[in-house]
């Protein structure tokens, strides 16, 4: 059945994403649109129908992995919970063999694809840690959490939560066993003594 005019096949987009996704990590900025629609098993036609250039679908990525990892800030529950499900999030998502190996794939890239790289942190990293920082401040004036510079906070935050582990990721160095639902406890509880009002 022929598609109608301006529909696009979502399972051809998330093929494309994950095969970009898993070049990047393997080549780094290195790797093709011709080798992602390979992979993808899409014509290249497709392939830029749907994206450009590899910085759009670089962008889209990581698009996609923060609006998961954000997710629990959308959820309107309490602060600590809030807080708890964020940490739970970013210790699942990038303290994960999958999370390491995108890290690695982004350093990979970065010295020849400033463009792309630079394009992944601010669709990425960069929105979530925007993200944060607007749900602090939004608890910061509601009276929940005293939070005079929240930017820095939501920086402080993901640090507790990561510690060493984009270090270790980008690295490849074996991440030591942690109970990651304690830690997300432990931090969330620690940032919300740090900031009460």
């Amino acid at each position: 059945m022929p598609r109608i005019a301006g529909q696009i096949d979502e399972k051809k987009s998330q093929a494309i994403l994950e095969a970009a996704s898993a070049l990047f990590a393997e080549k780094g900025g290195s790797a093709s649109m011709e080798e992602i629609a390979r992979r993808a098993g899409v014509s290249k036609q497709t392939l830029y129908n749907r994206y450009a250039s590899k910085v759009e679908i670089g962008r889209a990525i990581a698009e996609q992995r923060s609006e998961a990892i954000t997710a629990p800030l959308r959820s309107g529950d309490d602060v600590r919970a809030v807080l708890t499900a964020l940490a739970s999030t970013l210790l699942n998502k990038l303290c994960t063999t999958e999370g390491r190996v995108a890290m690695r794939g982004v350093a990979l890239m970065s010295p020849h694809a400033p463009d792309l790289a630079e394009a992944v942190y601010h669709a990425g990293p960069g929105e979530s840690l925007r993200r944060l920082s607007a749900y602090l401040a939004e608890q910061d004036r509601l009276g929940t959490l005293r939070v005079p510079d929240p930017a820095g906070a939501a920086e402080m935050f993901t640090g507790m939560v990561m510690g060493h582990g984009h270090l270790r990721g980008i690295l490849g160095v074996e991440e030591p066993p942690i109970d990651q639902s304690g830690r997300a406890r432990e931090t969330a509880d620690r940032f919300i003594r740090a900031f009460a009002p």
